[in-house]
């Protein structure tokens, strides 16, 4: 049976604005390969450690002093005054002595160009809406009221460093101004991977926002490679999903820096969920929570069995080759004309029209792990489906393997949340950003 390797993924991973590259229909025993992760807001507040995005990493802060003739303190901005080699993901914050409240802040780079952003929830930061520029002076100017209503004001002139030679590469499985299905998770890719002890400070600078609100939360895979973002539901029809993965400048333990920062908005449409199940070897397709189709299907042989568990459509394709010819059991080796596929899984999974089993469909398993229809019911799939709808087997002699596909529907909530690098509030965190 094909195999898709992640290592052949790559060049078309970096936005997914490409389609994904097709294998036939296999199992999972290669999926693994590359699987890991984070995405766009893991939406914790805690405060970033020093020397970590967010934090000046600097001894001292300092900032202007208050008018002639007023006794208010000024506050002391990070980064401090004079600070230099700056990361472009540097963020903006400030103390006033006495306490009291922060107001706006002003970044304005030398050549007076200002930069929009906006405070982190819990006060900490304020966060830059684009990457900052490399080699740049920048003048952050914070204003803000004591304790008594008095103002304060305090500012600061540091410089960006210049552009890293060594730096990660990322990717976003979200192509801007697209509607998904309601399963579809935020994932995000990094090669190489966050090194573990880096994954929290990057957590905090992948930020998601949907309208209406719903709590989420980030879940890393082991190697760093990939993160999911869900809700602990599938997410409502009609919502909007705001992403932006701020990894441009982000400085990590091993050397390296992130590339870019990677942004998409995108829409959910309507509930569209598929259930198959090996027992009555149906597919029940319901719309909005109504039951709309019930088709026969022929799942994968014992052989070759199709995995249980819950999937999401990946990618599709009208019109595509399995080739299988690099399986090393013979019996499996083919090169076959595929109508209406719908991927599943990285091994190779795929629901799709299955002419040649439209006898067995409804009465046996005769697949190599794809859930094969009929042409008739495989282009009213193919017309009705989006990318990021749930797809869920069960009954079938193997389970699905975490990774093998966008499989973060396939975890509980429970078990979702503790690969977040980050404290997750019961029941999810709301966006970082105010």
């Amino acid at each position: 049976m094909g195999r898709f390797t992640r290592a052949r993924a790559m060049v078309g991973v970096l936005v997914l604005a490409a389609s994904l590259t097709l294998t036939g229909c296999g199992g999972d025993d290669k999926q693994a390969e590359f699987a890991g992760g984070t995405g766009a807001a893991a939406e914790a507040t805690a405060a970033p450690p020093s020397g970590a995005p967010g934090s000046s990493g600097d001894p001292a802060a300092s900032g202007t002093p208050t008018p002639s003739g007023s006794a208010a303190p000024a506050l002391r901005v990070t980064p401090a005054n004079g600070a230099t080699r700056r990361p472009i993901s540097t963020e903006i914050s400030a103390k006033a002595p006495s306490g009291g409240e922060l107001g706006e802040v002003t970044l304005v780079a030398a050549n007076g160009d200002k930069v929009p952003g906006r405070w982190r929830v819990d006060g900490s930061s304020w966060v830059p809406s684009t990457p900052l520029k490399y080699a740049t002076r920048y003048t952050a100017t914070v204003t803000g009221t004591g304790p008594d209503g008095a103002a304060r004001r305090g500012t600061s002139t540091f410089t960006t460093m210049g552009k890293p030679g060594s730096m990660i590469g990322s990717g976003l499985y979200l192509a801007d101004g697209h509607t998904y299905g309601v399963a579809m998770p935020v994932v995000a890719e990094f090669h190489p991977g966050i090194p573990a002890k880096d994954r929290a400070a990057m957590q905090r600078r992948m930020f998601v926002r949907t309208d209406p609100p719903q709590p989420g939360a980030w879940h890393w895979f082991s190697n760093g490679t990939q993160a999911y973002y869900r809700a602990p539901e599938y997410w409502r029809p009609g919502t909007t999903i705001d992403v932006r993965i701020g990894l441009a400048g982000v400085p990590l333990s091993n050397g390296r820096h992130g590339n870019v920062d990677r942004t998409a908005t995108v829409k959910i449409g309507r509930a569209f969920e598929m259930k198959v199940d090996n027992a009555t070897k149906k597919m029940t397709v319901y719309e909005d929570g109504k039951v709309v189709r019930t088709l026969p299907v022929s799942l994968g042989k014992k052989s070759t069995p199709s995995s249980s568990g819950t999937m999401v459509v990946m990618e599709k394709k009208e019109h595509t080759t399995f080739d299988t010819r690099d399986e090393p059991d013979p019996e499996n080796q083919y090169v076959t004309e595929i109508d209406f596929a719908q991927r599943l899984t990285w091994g190779g999974e795929y629901i799709h029209a299955a002419p040649w089993s439209e006898g067995q469909q409804g009465r046996r398993n005769v697949s190599h792990g794809c859930v094969n229809v009929s042409m008739a019911h495989g282009r009213w799939l193919f017309a009705n489906t989006k990318v990021g709808d749930p797809v869920t087997v069960r009954g079938t002699e193997r389970r699905l393997a975490h990774g093998n596909g966008w499989t973060a529907w396939n975890l509980s909530w429970a078990e979702f949340v503790k690969g977040s690098a980050l404290p997750v509030p019961t029941g999810g965190a709301g966006p970082a950003l105010r």
